[in-house]
C-alpha cells in the first residue's frame, strides 16, 4: 500500500508492517484513516535520535479506541530511486 505524506513523498506500507501494528497494537485495527491523516497533517514531526533516516509523525486524537492519545507514525526515509 502506498500512502502520501505532507511533503508529497510516497510512503510504502507493507502488508507485514500493517499486520504488525494491527496484531501488536490491536487498538490500531481499522485505524488506517488516522494513519493517513497523521502523515498528511501531523501536529509535529521529530527526527529519530538513533537513526537519521527515521521521522516520527505525531498527531493528537482526543478520541481513539482506547482513550485520548497521540498517534505516532514512524517513517524510514530512503533516498533510493
Amino acid at each position: 500500500m502506498i500512502l502520501e505524506d505532507l511533503f508529497k513523498r510516497n510512503i510504502r506500507l507493507t502488508d507485514e508492517r500493517k499486520n504488525h501494528f494491527e496484531t501488536n497494537h490491536p487498538e490500531m485495527e481499522n485505524q488506517m484513516e488516522k494513519v493517513k491523516e497523521t502523515l498528511l497533517n501531523p501536529d509535529i514531526i521529530v527526527r529519530s535520535r538513533t537513526d537519521y533516516q527515521v521521522e516520527l509523525f505525531y498527531k493528537h486524537y482526543p478520541v481513539s479506541p482506547v482513550t485520548e492519545k497521540y498517534l505516532c507514525v514512524v517513517v524510514k526515509v530512503s533516498n533510493c530511486g
